[in-house]
């Protein structure tokens, strides 16, 4: 029986890439095994010049560009300036790379060299939660949401920060073979196949400052979470009426007062569930939520996760 041709991945390097980013798809592709004698993948780093900078030191590249058009799969690192401009030589390989079938994959602010290629035109697609605002800003047409560890369209597809290339890469190797070598290259990399939750937890939800006169209002608030504050409240306290404080949420903050006092209290139950033993009972009541499956309901709307799995994740142990 002829043996079977390995499946091609091509990682690009190019000058500013994060080393984690470039590194990490090598070695997780690199070690899956079907059998002790089976390699399924053959990586290769493919770069626009032989000699590549990375932040932290340089490289010397086996690969050009001309790779990405031979390859079956294509990883597109995140860049550590994502305002860099991208070399049009590498926007040329990776739409030829998509001409040719070949499946394309961004790590982090990888997006940011993928959207300029013009390859998430009209797609869902996720980046780092930090970088994400400025990727809607930049691209309108790209679907952007930051919540998410990697959205899947197919032949393209996008991880969050660079943790969530770990799982866009164990994703994309259970679609290759399955799930249970999958679950090998997870061990392998002493890492969950799936986590729970999204990028969405991951996000430091500071409270919106805003400069059109609202500031009082919100630390007023803020220092009365866990009472049950009204519409009229609040626009008795502004010295307005209901429709103009609506009105000047929006505004100001892009959201309903009502929507901004959700987010203050998950921002409290958060704060609580990483400093203190309170039970969820209490850390609710101290948030302002009426019970804890009030909390519970709208801390996985806002965070993406339960509250419980939160406080196993970012609880802050003593040293």
């Amino acid at each position: 029986m002829a043996k079977r041709k390995a499946h091609r991945v091509a990682v690009l390097a190019f000058h500013g890439v994060v080393p984690f980013d470039l590194t990490m798809p090598c070695e997780v592709f690199g070690r899956v095994r079907l059998a002790p004698e089976r390699q399924p993948y053959e990586v290769l780093v493919c770069g626009h010049a032989r000699r590549v900078r990375t932040d932290a030191f340089d490289m010397l590249v086996k690969g050009d560009l001309k790779h990405l058009a031979k390859a079956d799969t294509v990883i597109v690192p995140g860049m550590s300036d994502i305002t860099a401009p991208v070399p049009q030589p590498i926007i040329v390989a990776l739409r030829a790379a998509a001409a040719n079938g070949a499946r394309i994959a961004s790590i982090c602010s990888g997006a940011f060299v993928l959207a300029a290629s013009g390859l998430l035109d009209g797609l869902n697609a996720t980046t780092h939660w930090l970088a994400a605002p400025l990727l809607a800003e930049r691209y309108p047409g790209i679907s952007v949401n930051p919540n998410v560890l990697f959205v899947d369209n197919g032949k393209i597809l996008t991880s969050a920060g660079a943790a969530a290339g770990l799982d866009l890469c164990l994703h994309m190797i259970r679609s290759d073979h399955g799930a249970a070598v999958a679950a090998d290259a997870a061990r392998l990399s002493v890492m969950p196949l799936e986590r729970s939750g999204g990028q969405a937890q991951f996000i430091v939800h500071r409270p919106p400052q805003s400069s059109g006169g609202l500031q009082p209002l919100l630390e007023w608030i803020e220092k009365r979470l866990d009472r049950a504050l009204t519409l009229d409240a609040l626009a008795e306290q502004g010295r307005v009426s209901i429709r103009t404080l609506t009105r000047r949420f929006q505004e100001q903050l892009g959201v309903s007062p009502l929507q901004w006092m959700l987010q203050a209290k998950v921002r409290r139950a958060q704060q609580a569930l990483e400093t203190t033993d309170l039970s969820i009972e209490r850390v609710a009541a101290s948030a302002g939520f009426t019970s804890s499956t009030s909390l519970r309901e709208h801390f996985a709307k806002v965070v993406g996760t339960s509250p419980r799995a939160y406080r196993n994740t970012f609880r802050r142990r003593p040293h």
